[in-house]
């Protein structure tokens, strides 16, 4: 029985696991968009909205916190300066899970997984004006 136990296990040991968690939610904050598998976004989503709720309450134990996890002072520097104050008024659900389709080798569905506010910023604005 598993009873109680929480979370996927990615077909990985738990430290490969952890490891590969961190690096998944520092890429996501740091470019605030990734693409991986469905069950990796959701395992990610889980823990970067922890980070961003630490970021909104800004004092020293948070950002500890936070450090402890992300190890990267730049990217702590980010959450806690402008992402905080971009979802201050935001009371979670900082994230999205778009499925995009399978991918080719395996078939894995796979998904794009996102902060709510990111804006692509795309070159058909500049496309429309050259015609």
């Amino acid at each position: 029985m598993r009873h109680r136990k929480a979370g996927r296990r990615l077909g990985r040991t738990s430290s490969h696991r952890d490891a590969m968690l961190r690096n998944m939610v520092t890429s996501l904050l740091d470019q605030e968009r990734i693409v991986t598998t469905v069950a990796k976004a959701k395992e990610a989503r889980r823990v970067a909205e922890q980070m961003i709720t630490l970021g909104k309450k800004g004092d020293l134990h948070a950002r500890r916190q936070a450090l402890a996890y992300i190890r990267s002072k730049s990217i702590v520097a980010k959450l806690f300066d402008q992402l905080s104050s971009q979802y201050a008024e935001r009371k979670g659900g900082y994230t999205r899970i778009i499925r995009t389709g399978s991918r080719m080798g395996d078939a894995a569905p796979m998904a794009i997984l996102e902060l709510v506010d990111y804006s692509e910023s795309t070159g058909e604005a500049s496309v429309e004006q050259t015609q």
